[in-house]
């Protein structure tokens, strides 16, 4: 509250820790006395007369490990999370229902799904089903109803500086092409818990998302490195995440082993999975696995392992998320697909994605044969691992909405698994890999209404994974040329900014601020 002269005696500003432990939205009170910051929802606040002397007079402050006046004050509240009161039966429909079974007892043909509110009633054949009078009957004869599918490694974006859009084009594209839940291991913490929960509450539509929020980084990186020097620290990285709404945190890069091993033991202590990055260093990966992380994100960065890594991997209960679109080690498998498939052409994601995201990435593509492109190495190993009981998920990584899921299951025939083993990994396997088997994964009485309706049989062409014809998200049936709710609702999608006049003009800035938003990943390997 002091004036200070500016000059070439001038000595620093004064600067004093108001806080061992940091938060989010800082801010100051209305008179300017108090600092306040967030974790969660808790909002803490401290006098600053409590942490400057020439407030007060006094010779000394308080110092800085005492801490005697922040004050905390809870902020949260709950409302209702939505929940549809239709009763729908989805009638005539080849039914994968990916229980916990062989796989011929996991087809029925002329099948029914029977759906009240956001929960499956009951699955079964035509002839042993009893359909309630005041059910709504969907003709799905010659398709295919499988779960809906789970990115176990999603990226994208969810607001723009804090403001979340109530229409996220990105979200309607993961949705039109079956993807129900998505897992994001980089986020920003406040805006992908914010969408999180406004999509609980129906107020905007997208797949259900978990995410770790923002990773806690190991080198410097302004705005996201998170110290772990002991066990305390940890602690208190796991809390803060937590309390925001995180199921799981991102290990990234953390420098020192032992700070990964505090991180994993603070974890499980507050039940919390623990997500790692790699770095593209396969002796980073090996000690991932023998430490006890929930997953391997990214691939190894070997085209082969031999029998030494693959039995030390059955021994343990990680699982892998190659991210096979983001392959290290060659071209990756995102590119063979602009290479190979005119994805511009794609009319489902071309209805949903701003065309200049798509166009200049697709159209003026590079080619190379297949030996160069990686993917086809990371998917066979994948296929050994799954072979020695290690779950092999699917994990988009964001690089196409929605439409890279499928590349991803596409990716796994190409390394060797059987559509079913690659469909398995997009859905019971995903649920089981988050904890979620409880609700999702499968059809099966008393889960979660998620489910993904397919023309085409993808048991025999994986490549009809594709061609959803609807999406039923929590009991809530949409159609997916337009992303129009049917039967449970009548809840209509507005034209995005792109389909309206001059939409389609994207300033060059803002382009390149999306994608560089899609890639922050890279940029910091």
């Amino acid at each position: 509250g002091l004036p200070l002269s500016i000059g070439r005696k001038g000595q620093a500003v004064a600067v004093k820790r108001v806080s061992q432990r940091a938060g989010e939205f800082l801010h100051w009170s209305p008179d300017s006395s108090e600092l306040r910051w967030s974790n969660g929802p808790t909002l803490h606040s401290r006098p600053l007369s409590d942490v400057f002397a020439q407030l007060t007079g006094k010779e000394q402050a308080t110092t800085n490990e005492q801490e005697p006046a922040i004050t905390q004050t809870m902020l949260g509240f709950e409302v209702q999370a939505d929940k549809p009161t239709t009763t729908v039966a989805l009638v005539g429909a080849k039914v994968i229902t990916m229980r916990n079974a062989d796989i011929d007892q996991e087809i029925i043909d002329d099948g029914v799904v029977l759906v009240e509110g956001n929960r499956i009633k009951g699955v079964g054949s035509r002839d042993s089903m009893a359909i309630p009078k005041d059910a709504h009957i969907v003709d799905v004869s010659g398709k295919v109803i499988m779960p809906g599918f789970i990115d176990a490694h999603a990226h994208g974006g969810m607001a723009s500086y804090e403001m979340t859009p109530q229409q996220n084009w990105m979200q309607y594209s993961n949705l039109a092409f079956g993807v129900t839940t998505i897992h994001d291991p980089s986020n920003d913490t406040s805006e992908i818990f914010a969408h999180a929960e406004l999509q609980r509450t129906g107020q905007i539509l997208g797949p259900r998302t978990y995410s770790t929020g923002t990773i806690l980084y190991g080198a410097n990186s302004p705005g996201a490195t998170s110290e772990v020097n002991s066990l305390e620290d940890a602690e208190f990285h796991i809390e803060r995440l937590k309390a925001a709404g995180a199921i799981s945190v991102k290990s990234y890069n953390q420098l020192g082993r032992s700070s990964r091993q505090q991180i994993i033991e603070a974890a499980e202590k507050h039940g919390i999975m623990v997500v790692p990055e790699g770095g593209m260093k396969f002796q980073h990966n090996l000690n991932q696995l023998v430490d006890g992380h929930t997953s391997v994100e990214h691939a190894i960065p070997l085209a082969h392992v031999y029998d030494d890594v693959k039995q030390l991997w059955e021994a343990i209960d990680t699982a892998y998320v190659p991210t096979f679109g983001v392959s290290y080690g060659g071209i990756s498998g995102e590119n063979y697909w602009y290479d190979r498939t005119d994805v511009w052409r794609n009319e489902k994601l071309m209805r949903y994605t701003p065309a200049q995201l798509v166009e200049p990435r697709s159209m003026r593509r590079t080619k190379a044969p297949d030996h160069h492109y990686n993917h086809f190495n990371v998917a066979a190993t994948a296929k050994q691992l799954r072979e020695r009981g290690v779950r092999v998920m699917i994990g988009a990584h964001g690089q196409r909405e929605g439409l890279a899921a499928h590349w991803e299951i596409w990716m796994m025939e190409q390394g060797g698994f059987t559509p079913w083993e690659a469909l398995r990994g997009a859905t019971y396997d995903a649920a089981v890999h988050l904890g979620m088997d409880a609700d999702l994964g499968s059809i099966e009485a008393g889960k979660l209404a998620d489910l993904a309706i397919i023309d085409g049989d993808v048991l025999t062409d994986i490549r009809q994974s594709e061609n959803v014809a609807y999406t039923m998200l929590n009991g809530r049936l949409y159609e997916t040329q337009s992303m129009n709710e049917v039967v449970t609702g009548d809840r209509k999608r507005a034209s995005f900014f792109f389909e309206q006049p001059g939409g389609h003009l994207m300033p060059a800035s803002t382009a390149a601020t999306m994608e560089a938003k899609m890639e922050r990943h890279h940029w910091r390997h």
